[in-house]
């Protein structure tokens, strides 16, 4: 696997290249199984109207790409691991449509379009975001695994999800241990309410192609760094990118008064910090050996992305 010491030597540029086709091949399939998935059928039309607005259309779809490629990258089968791709992805939109909220941050846009209370109105939006995280159990529960595993990877995503949840409650309402200093406070924070379903996105794919505890190992330490390397970038874009590229408000730390990296240490040691993360990232998976290349390219994109 290329080093990452040289962001613009060809072998870099080509991982990122193969990192953005494995997030667009995602995207696309991940789409299509939510978007086929029966269970829209069974529910009051505007309800499902609603919860597909919220699901359906837009995002990056990294938390499943990262399920698929780490199940891969032990040896399953991607289409064994869609059911847990998906299952990610709605509770990662629930948090969305949930953030969104007036009672949160009031955000009338996202990935390029209202969000959904603008959309459907504030009460539908609160319970289709209930729905989508039911739903993703429901996705789990119904899936052909054997039972442990079933059982596991619902674990897995609850753990991830208690944990996000926490994470926006130390963001939005405080409650921050202050016996540590600020960036310890932030780097708390972001494992909670980033990282953590990022992390459970790489375990729970391991989990479906069985990875023995020595996998599961490497890629927690995999998923720990990139999930706070997501946050990090994502909070550089806040400050250096318009609303118009990204799709949605940017500056909304600052309007809140709630810190972020650049607020705390600076954008050009941000940027740091990313290259430090990432190069944990890229070390994690050296045990894979080339079965870890799809995982290396994905770490690489998103430490270079523009949105």
């Amino acid at each position: 696997m290329p080093s990452i010491d040289k962001p613009n030597t060809d072998a870099y540029n080509l991982a990122t290249e193969r990192g953005m086709a494995l997030l667009e091949t995602a995207a696309t399939q991940v789409e299509a199984w939510l978007d086929q998935w029966p269970g829209w059928d069974l529910l009051p039309k505007h309800l499902a109207s609603a919860g597909r607005y919220g699901v359906l259309g837009g995002g990056k779809r990294l938390r499943p790409s990262l399920v698929l490629a780490a199940c891969e990258a032990c040896g399953g089968n991607r289409t064994d691991a869609m059911p847990a791709a998906a299952a990610l992805e709605l509770v990662h939109c629930f948090s969305l449509v949930h953030d969104d909220l007036p009672a949160l941050d009031d955000d009338a846009l996202r990935r390029g379009r209202p969000t959904l209370h603008v959309h459907a109105g504030e009460p539908m939006a609160i319970l289709a975001g209930d729905l989508l995280l039911t739903q993703a159990f429901q996705v789990l529960g119904s899936a052909n695994w054997p039972s442990d595993v079933r059982a596991e990877l619902m674990r897995m995503l609850a753990d991830g999800t208690v944990q996000m949840v926490a994470g926006q409650v130390y963001d939005t309402l405080g409650g921050l241990p202050d016996t540590i200093d600020p960036i310890e406070q932030l780097r708390l924070v972001h494992n909670c309410k980033t990282g953590a379903l990022i992390k459970s996105a790489v375990l729970m794919g391991a989990k479906v192609a069985q990875a023995n505890e020595d996998t599961m190992q490497v890629l927690t330490h995999y998923g720990d760094a990139i999930g706070l390397m997501f946050q990090v970038v994502d909070d550089l874009l806040d400050v250096t990118q318009s609303e118009a590229h990204i799709g949605k408000a940017v500056g909304k730390d600052a309007a809140k008064g709630r810190p972020n990296w650049p607020d705390v240490l600076g954008t050009e040691a941000s940027g740091l910090e990313v290259n430090r993360l990432l190069q944990l990232a890229v070390e994690s998976i050296e045990p894979l050996q080339a079965n870890g290349r799809a995982l290396h390219d994905l770490a690489l994109t998103m430490a270079v992305r523009t949105r």
